[in-house]
């Protein structure tokens, strides 16, 4: 008679459990190390897999690169994130598609008539803004994963932030996520967490 044995559960070791949560931090703050287009790349096809309903993947990225373009994102940024803003390596913009529903017969075959679910555009926009924040989150993580810093904000004037780039209004901005290595005082004092007791309910 054989011993059924036991389901081997993977777990992250605690040193990338602290790198993803407990030691990290948003950044102010950053080097002058550039953050390259491949590290990006990598980032993405990582977090690519992280779930949205119905395989929406609603996110879209704006790499902020030319000098050009940082002043004019650097406009749209309240005061408090203009200087973080311009001096970070790279300032992505994060934005949901509101026509994800185009690309549904490819990433979600299964169900050919998907698109059809979305046809009523705020019912559209408000799926789009939901997923593609929890892809937000994942992106932040993906980051970390990297052994970058993000500096993630949503301070700015959404209104002109989608008219400057994002003009023919089938995108709208969620986040801008600073993008680099920490520098000197990148780090706010860590403000207090809840509790396990005040967020927790068993029913």
């Amino acid at each position: 008679m054989t011993t059924a044995q036991p389901e081997t559960q993977l777990t992250l070791a605690v040193e990338a459990q602290d790198l993803l949560f407990k030691e990290a931090r948003t950044a102010n703050t950053f080097t002058d190390s550039p953050v390259t287009d491949e590290q990006i790349r990598n980032i993405y096809e990582l977090v690519k897999y992280g779930p949205t309903s119905m395989n929406q993947q609603p996110l879209r990225m704006v790499l902020v690169r030319s000098r050009q373009a940082r002043a004019r994102l650097v406009t749209h940024m309240i005061d408090g994130n203009k200087l973080k803003t311009a001096t970070a390596p790279l300032a992505a913009i994060l934005a949901a598609d509101l026509n994800f529903h185009e690309t549904l017969p490819t990433v979600f075959p299964h169900a050919p008539d998907a698109k059809d679910y979305f046809a009523d555009p705020d019912y559209r926009t408000e799926s789009a803004r939901f997923n593609a924040l929890i892809q937000v989150g994942y992106f932040i993580l993906g980051i970390r994963a990297a052994g970058l810093a993000a500096g993630p904000m949503n301070g700015f004037d959404a209104v002109g932030m989608d008219k400057d780039f994002f003009p023919d209004g089938t995108h709208t901005a969620l986040v801008v996520v600073n993008i680099g290595i920490p520098g000197a005082d990148a780090w706010f004092p860590r403000s207090p967490r809840l509790t396990y007791e005040e967020v927790v309910t068993t029913v």
